[in-house]
């Protein structure tokens, strides 16, 4: 085995770390100021080792036939692991990744290149503003796993937002989030009704810990117009290392219980996660 030397670099948000796993020949781990963002095994596209990301590779199985090729807007890029899963999974998507930060887009690319032939285009600007400048009805699938440090920016979780998320998704479309927080989940709440206000079909995955309160934790939320294959999502997150529970329906709506919809001038940030929530080891 060749040994893989860490490197790091001074990014436009902070200082971006790739540190090699000892474990898998060419995987690695990107954080940023020290926090986990990224893992990603340049022999193996399809591992996930972030439980989240798991989550939402579960939802991206099930959203249309296997295999299939589908058009996918990412905000936020990390380490380009889900770009990566999907080129790997359903050949011949097309896919837009938006990352904010030039310098840690630069240096993954560098270090951990795409597979020759993925059509996957990299675009260095703020997912808000690329997301309104967007053309209507292109995306069938938009995650959005975006952080400023350890937050979600206010910006992405308001009611304009929303909506602009929902006029580029295609009516069959599905959105995809990756949000953190812990009980009384004012922002998850908000967040839930916020989406609810837009669209018709909600579900909401997360450890069952993490929906009872007993720790701060990263919830996978899911949006469409069309019904969820809620079951197929079930047995695949219960099947987990990590078993997730997916909310839905009824006892969804009674989580959400009487948060209302965010608008832009009242949009806050995801909450600060505490000291050595998404530590390393």
């Amino acid at each position: 085995m060749t040994e893989q030397i860490p490197v790091t670099r001074t990014v436009d948000h902070g200082t971006a770390k790739l540190m090699p796993d000892v474990d898998r020949e060419r995987a690695w781990l990107l954080t940023v100021d020290g926090a986990p963002q990224s893992y990603v095994d340049l022999d193996e596209p399809t591992h996930l080792e972030f439980e989240y990301a798991r989550r939402l590779g579960h939802v991206l199985d099930t959203v249309a036939e296997p295999g299939s090729p589908l058009d996918v807007l990412h905000l936020g890029g990390g380490a380009l692991t889900l770009p990566r899963y999907v080129a790997a999974t359903r050949p011949g998507s097309r896919q837009d990744v938006v990352e904010a930060d030039r310098g840690l887009l630069e240096m993954v690319v560098a270090h951990l290149p795409l597979p020759a032939g993925t059509d996957v285009s990299l675009h260095t600007a703020d997912a808000r503003a690329w997301l309104e400048a967007t053309p209507g009805d292109s995306a069938d699938v938009l995650i959005a796993d975006v952080f400023g440090g350890s937050r979600v920016p206010a910006h992405l979780t308001s009611l304009g937002y929303v909506r602009e998320a929902e006029r580029v998704l295609r009516p069959g479309g599905v959105y995809l989030a990756n949000l953190a927080d812990a009980a009384p989940f004012a922002f998850l709440r908000s967040q839930l009704a916020t989406f609810a206000a837009v669209f018709e079909e909600l579900a909401l995955i997360a450890e069952p810990a993490v929906l009872r309160g007993r720790r701060f934790g990263n919830a996978v939320l899911i949006a469409a117009h069309r019904p969820l294959d809620v079951a197929a999502l079930t047995r695949r997150t219960a099947s987990d290392a990590f078993p997730a529970r997916v909310e839905h329906g009824p006892a969804l709506r009674e989580f959400t219980g009487d948060a209302r919809p965010v608008r832009d001038d009242e949009a806050v940030a995801s909450p600060e996660p505490p000291d050595g929530a998404f530590g390393i080891g």
